[in-house]
């Protein structure tokens, strides 16, 4: 059977607050590539409503309100879409065991030295720089401002058996 011809697009992150989002983000070195969802007809700087059709293509009340950017953490993919819709009671994040998307993972080749910057930075960590089992890798967890979990990893591919 073939499979279809795919590629990273970007990961949709929902937020309560999108300039405090943005600016937690930035901490990390993303930067707003595309202030606005272009597609979807929402831009960053006020809430406006999301066109019918893709109101029902999200599975969104029509009329529903958002605001948005476009980040990117260097010129690859995936980016991520920060959305805050104007909604009076969002659900925060879930945990890291509940179903669906739970954790943002980010790459790093000296894990130590990016946990105190980021720290240094004022996020907090739920969890310091960890050996991970047979010291493959190394994770240090963080939640961004809405709960999202994000992680940071040193991989240690020297360590890894190919066998």
């Amino acid at each position: 059977m073939p499979t279809p011809n795919l590629s990273w697009g970007h990961i949709n992150i929902n937020v309560s607050n999108l300039d405090a989002s943005i600016a937690f983000y930035e901490k990390f070195g993303f930067s707003v590539l595309i202030p606005g969802v272009p597609y979807l007809g929402i831009g960053k700087d006020r809430p406006s409503a999301i066109p019918a059709a893709q109101s029902n293509a999200l599975n969104v009340a029509e009329g529903t309100k958002a605001r948005a950017c476009i980040m990117q953490l260097d010129n690859g993919f995936p980016k991520i879409d920060l959305t805050e819709y104007a909604k009076d009671a969002p659900r925060p994040a879930g945990a890291n065991d509940d179903l669906g998307m739970m954790r943002l993972c980010l790459a790093t080749q000296d894990l130590a030295a990016d946990y105190a910057l980021l720290k240094q930075a004022g996020v907090e960590f739920l969890s310091a720089p960890t050996a991970g089992v047979g010291e493959l890798a190394d994770i240090a967890i963080c939640r961004d401002p809405d709960g999202t979990l994000i992680e940071l990893i040193e991989i240690h591919l020297s360590k890894w058996s190919t066998e």
